[in-house]
């Protein structure tokens, strides 16, 4: 496996590695750290006194973990996760179990974390807190094993580092998959959007018994809109691509004709479609890049599940499901 001179100091997660640690439950949560004693998860495992309190719930080689590392674990990873089902607390506690063993491994092959990149979590933990307006955001603090958990996606970064899609294996994808590439019927629309309801029938009058030309000077002229300079072009979109309700409205219309007037957060709308346009199945240049998105993902997933396997065979490893805080569901039940 790799030492650490083969680790490069500074390393941004692909995307598709991204989505492959969230789907293993694995994705680092940047956050703050909570404090002992609050939020549901603290109040549930508030309740687990005497026997069970110093007894293991996993042990990997000879790294010991209690109800409290798992609750750690819980809150930074699912937040407020204190109602959630027996059946989610157990495949949350089944992916802190891989988890472990990927940190035990990491570990016993001499990986670690540089202050560079420490630092850099610790700048994403302050960007994000400002970014929300936490006025606590110069006390933001990592939460409680988030090292741990930066050190894993290192890891497994090192891992599944190596995968790659070939063109043969796009063109292969694309033409066993050619329906999911087929774009439904689009529109292209636009608005005129104001901020009273007065404003928007006056709007509408105006639109009476006109062409898209008139649409055009009135969007420059009144609209709010970010696309107001453009006419009021928002774009072409599919459906499932706008708001539920101005969707209804809008794929509603006939070609060239104009909505009601539509209220929203953002103000008072009148729609146009401006044209329908018939499906259309997408080249395979085109269903390209997403293509090898999903090859890729596909590939890490199965590289990581593989590596996993091969560490539960080789280290010593042991769950107490019986000790945990909450009734256990294995997934053969």
């Amino acid at each position: 496996m790799c030492g650490k001179n083969q680790i490069p100091r500074t390393r941004r997660t692909p995307a598709a590695l991204l989505a492959v640690l969230s789907a293993f439950g694995l994705l680092l949560a940047v956050g703050c750290g909570r404090k002992e004693g609050q939020g549901p998860v603290a109040r549930v495992a508030g309740l687990v006194q005497g026997k069970l309190r110093g007894r293991p719930v996993l042990r990997v080689e000879k790294s010991e973990f209690v109800n409290a590392d798992f609750r750690g674990y819980l809150e930074a990873t699912a937040g407020e996760a204190g109602g959630l089902p027996e059946e989610s607390l157990s495949r949350l506690f089944d992916r802190f179990v891989d988890e472990k063993i990927l940190l035990e491994a990491a570990r016993a092959r001499g990986i670690s974390l540089s202050e560079d990149e420490k630092k850099e979590y610790l700048a994403r933990i302050a960007a994000r807190s400002i970014s929300a307006s936490d006025p606590g955001a110069s006390e933001a603090v990592p939460a409680k094993g988030a090292f741990d958990r930066l050190l894993v996606e290192k890891y497994i970064f090192l891992v599944v580092r190596d995968a790659r899609v070939e063109s043969v294996e796009v063109l292969d994808y694309y033409e066993q998959h050619k329906k999911d590439f087929l774009h439904q019927g689009r529109i292209q629309v636009s608005q005129i959007l104001v901020d009273t309801e007065e404003k928007a029938v006056s709007v509408l009058r105006r639109l009476e018994r006109t062409g898209e030309a008139e649409f055009r000077t009135i969007a420059r002229e009144e609209s709010l809109g970010p696309e107001a300079a453009k006419g009021g072009v928002m774009g072409v979109f599919l459906p499932g691509d706008l708001p539920v309700d101005m969707e209804k409205v809008i794929f509603a219309l006939d070609e060239g004709r104009t909505s009601q007037v539509v209220e929203s957060a953002y103000g008072f709308h009148v729609f146009r479609l401006d044209k329908r346009y018939p499906p259309a199945l997408q080249t395979e240049s085109e269903a390209a890049p997403e293509i090898q998105k999903r090859i890729l993902a596909q590939k890490i997933k199965d590289s990581l599940a593989a590596h996993l396997a091969g560490l539960k065979d080789t280290l010593s490893w042991q769950t107490f499901a019986e000790n945990l805080f909450f009734t256990y569901q294995r997934l053969d039940e």
